[in-house]
């Protein structure tokens, strides 16, 4: 993560207007303080990516957070085609006194973009979408991109994809927890059983509709287990596999739209 956030910070100098992807599931939460800090000044255009598995009631109210003199936010689904022009034209506006600037010395400008966030939260597949080729590599887990790379986009923007970046220290638990429920933690290092059964408390307490409807009755990964007759080769209840089935149905959205921030 450091070695990200150097690599950031080196390339910022030549950035116009900073676009920020956030989980529309846990917008504040996806807000990296270290990032923040580099940023300073700069436009900042906020896209509130996967807003397909989110509760866009719970967005509407955070909107306000993310929108100022100096930046913007939008609603976006990366894995949707065809609607790049929303951002592209966003990055316009905050960009818009260089663009005026060069237009009248008769130069057209070339605007700069960074494209930040943290690990799993859809950079790359927006890349893909704005340039409409398959150029960054994606997949839905932390860790995928390694390096930054400068990609141009239609005939007046250029992009410049970066590694996900969480915090080098995340001290508030509850944001870990977030973090891991959407994978921007890896799951090698998580334990499924204690996760899961968080984020079924979180669930109850939060969206307790949502969560009936998918499981029924059952409050506890043990009795999802045997409602679904997980069992190991040896007869037992297969908490582990239940576990990581649940982690999974929210990650995919199969428990419904949820916003946890």
């Amino acid at each position: 993560m450091n070695k990200a956030l150097k690599d950031i910070s080196e390339h910022l100098k030549k950035v116009d207007v900073v676009t920020y992807i956030l989980d529309a599931r846990i917008p504040i939460s996806s807000i990296n303080p270290s990032l923040n800090s580099l940023i300073g000044n700069k436009p900042v255009l906020y896209v509130l990516n996967k807003i397909d598995m989110a509760d866009e009631v719970r967005i509407k109210e955070l909107l306000p957070k993310f929108k100022s003199e100096n930046s913007d936010c939008i609603l976006f689904n990366s894995t949707l085609s065809g609607k790049s022009d929303l951002i592209v034209n966003k990055i316009k506006k905050l960009a818009s006194k260089k663009i005026e600037k060069y237009k009248a010395k008769g130069i057209k400008a070339t605007i700069r973009t960074m494209i930040v966030g943290i690990p799993n939260c859809g950079k790359s597949t927006l890349v893909n979408n704005l340039s409409k080729k398959a150029r960054a590599i994606t997949g839905n887990k932390a860790g995928v991109t390694k390096k930054g790379l400068w990609l141009p986009i239609g005939d007046c923007i250029e992009v410049y994809d970066t590694p996900g970046t969480l915090y080098p220290n995340i001290s508030d638990q509850e944001v870990a927890k977030k973090l891991a429920y959407v994978g921007s933690v890896r799951d090698e290092v998580l334990d499924f059983f204690e996760l899961a059964g968080e984020l079924l408390k979180t669930l109850q307490e939060k969206y307790p509709n949502l969560i009936e409807k998918r499981f029924g009755s059952c409050k506890s990964i043990e009795e999802i287990a045997i409602s679904r007759k997980y069992v190991t080769s040896g007869g037992e209840v297969d908490l582990e596999r239940t576990a990581r089935m649940i982690v999974d149905d929210f990650r995919k959205g199969r428990i419904g739209k949820i916003t946890l921030d």
